[in-house]
């Protein structure tokens, strides 16, 4: 059972202010909460859940774990089908600065589609990229629909939201890769193990601040008539391309 100021408390973190002022996040679905209840990164606040998700689980006795019942899950929910368990979370703590040499850093246009920027964070996490730069005009990634759709890997791979013309600038002794229609042909390229590779805007590509700040135009050549791909399907082969494959032990 939960209270009226509870279930107002936990609507309200699906608005950006209210997540930045509490420096919390919800997180929803047995897969999600599974990913980030075995990350030690993620600081789990409480968990809200049905009965049958909690005896189905081996939960650890320190977690505040709240039974609630099917109709108290639709009203704390930001699904349109609310799945079994709700937590609350506090925000990502990564510490120093971001490490950008000798390693590949992705980053962020203006990816506006919380949608494709889950599904960004997520396919980085697959190709082992660890960190993800974005522009303040990108989508939040605590954003209960982003959350969902990175499926748990916020908890894996960092984001930094910056001045993105003045951070491509300061960074221009790494190899800068740009994703536009007119570059070189990725599937041409070798594997790379270090560099930054920008992702533009869901409509209008990377802005032209940023693109002449840039060392290399990238594309993908597509062989039918589509005028241009998604941003995270965009994302994704061009990491598939570039990103180095993993070591054999």
């Amino acid at each position: 059972m939960i209270s009226k100021n509870q279930v107002k408390y936990i609507q309200s973190l699906g608005q950006k202010k209210r997540r930045d002022e509490e420096a919390l996040f919800i997180a929803e679905g047995p897969k999600t909460i599974a990913e980030l209840l075995a990350e030690p990164g993620c600081s789990i606040k409480q968990i809200y859940a049905l009965n049958n998700w909690i005896e189905s689980n081996n939960l650890n006795e320190l977690l505040e774990v709240i039974e609630i019942t099917e109709e108290e899950l639709k009203k704390i929910s930001q699904l349109k089908t609310p799945n079994q368990v709700l937590l609350v979370a506090e925000k990502m703590k990564w510490g120093e600065e971001a490490t950008i040499k000798n390693t590949i850093t992705l980053v962020l246009d203006t990816i506006q589609d919380p949608g494709n920027m889950g599904t960004i964070i997520r396919l980085a996490d697959w190709f082992g990229v660890k960190q993800i730069i974005c522009s303040h005009e990108c989508a939040d990634i605590y954003n209960p629909k982003v959350v969902q759709s990175s499926m748990g890997s916020i908890a894996r791979v960092r984001v930094d939201y910056v001045d993105l013309k003045n951070w491509v600038k300061k960074n221009k002794d790494i190899p800068i890769y740009a994703a536009a229609m007119d570059g070189n042909d990725i599937s041409n390229m070798k594997k790379i193990t270090e560099g930054i590779i920008i992702i533009g805007n869901e409509s209008k590509g990377i802005s032209d601040e940023i693109l002449a700040e840039t060392n290399t135009k990238i594309t993908i050549k597509g062989k039918g008539k589509a005028e241009s791909l998604n941003a995270a399907v965009a994302t994704g082969i061009i990491l598939s391309h570039l990103c180095p494959s993993p070591q054999t032990p």
